[in-house]
Formats: structure tokens, sequence, C-alpha cells
């Protein structure tokens, strides 16, 4: 399958989590999984695509033009898809992706954390999500939704569509255990 990693780009960042993006590849190619992302070289994005690709993997990357300079487009990539803006690109990387996987990051990450756990909820795909948060992160982020369920401002299924993984191991099982396989038009062909 291929996991859409969503992960920071920042440059400031504390190792541990280049050491966490480093992992989650490596793991992604032992299992034999091919990655999507971002198609930046830079922090976890770098890290992560990097590690599949050392591990045999297939990597996939997905940039706007506008930030090949900015963020440094990941050349190496199997296959480097560079798109016109920010939507086209987010289409791209969900439509080749069987399953999502959120590592750290900051508000762009959100953004696309966000958008795919709507689209979830609303029924408009199939594919599992799952949050690796080993540090607690995103804590204030599941308090606020869940205060936003206790008042009515989301519906009962949110959590049903997202997962929370404190491990690597544990990430890679949730999303292995419920992918819905995609055709090559990203139609869902069902779970395997």
């Amino acid at each position: 399958m291929f996991v859409c990693v969503y992960c920071s780009s920042s440059q400031k960042i504390d190792r541990k989590y280049l050491d966490l993006a480093r992992e989650v590849g490596t793991e992604l190619a032992h299992r034999g999984h091919g990655l999507v992302s971002g198609g930046a070289i830079v922090s976890c994005m770098g890290e992560v695509a990097r590690a599949v690709r050392a591990g045999g993997g297939h990597t996939i990357g997905v940039i706007p033009q506008a930030l090949v300079d900015v963020e440094i487009a990941d050349t190496d990539s199997d296959e480097l898809i560079v798109t016109a803006g920010m939507r086209e690109r987010k289409g791209i990387m969900d439509a080749r992706s069987d399953a999502f996987l959120v590592l750290p990051g900051g508000i762009g990450t959100l953004e696309e954390l966000f958008e795919i756990w709507t689209s979830r909820v609303l029924g408009l795909h199939e594919r599992p999500l799952v949050v690796l948060d080993p540090w607690g992160l995103y804590a204030p982020l599941r308090d606020l939704v869940d205060g936003m369920y206790e008042q009515g401002f989301t519906r009962p299924n949110v959590f049903d569509a997202i997962s929370w993984a404190t491990t690597v191991e544990e990430a890679l099982d949730m999303l292995e255990l419920s992918t819905v396989r995609l055709s090559p038009t990203g139609e869902e062909l069902g779970e395997s």
C-alpha cells in the first residue's frame, strides 16, 4: 500500500522528530509499503523519504512549483510531481494514497490532518487515518475536539474516523488493519 505521511518541513525542530520520521520510513519499507509525501528533502519530509528508499521502497513526492526552491524538491523521488499550487498537491497526494499517517508538525500538517479527517467524518472516504504522537504534541488538539464534541460542534463519529498511536509499530499496525485499496483512478475498491 502507499501511505501518505504528513509531517514537518521545519528545520528548527528537535532531533527526536527527525529520528521518528526516519524510523517511520524504515518501517514502511520493511513492511513493503510505498510513501506519498510533500516532495521536499528538508526536515521530516526528507528523512522519511530517504529512509523508505534506503529500505527499497517506492516514493512519490508531490510539491508545488512555488515550494520547489523553498523546501528543496526531492529529486531522488521515484516519482516527483510538481504542481501549480497547494490544492492540486493535496488532491494528488490524496488520490495516490491508501492510508494516511500524521507525524508531529506545524500548521501545514494540521491543515492536512483536518482536511483528511473531515472528509472521513463526512463519509467521503474510508481510508485509515492514524496520528503518531509519541510525545503528546497533539494532546491539546484532542482536548479541543473533545470539548467541541461535548458542545455539539462535531458529529458523534469524529473519533471513529481517526486513531492515535504512540509507537511506529502501533501506528503501522493500525493502518494495515483497516486499509482500503484504491484503483489506479482513485476509486475505493474495499478493505484488504
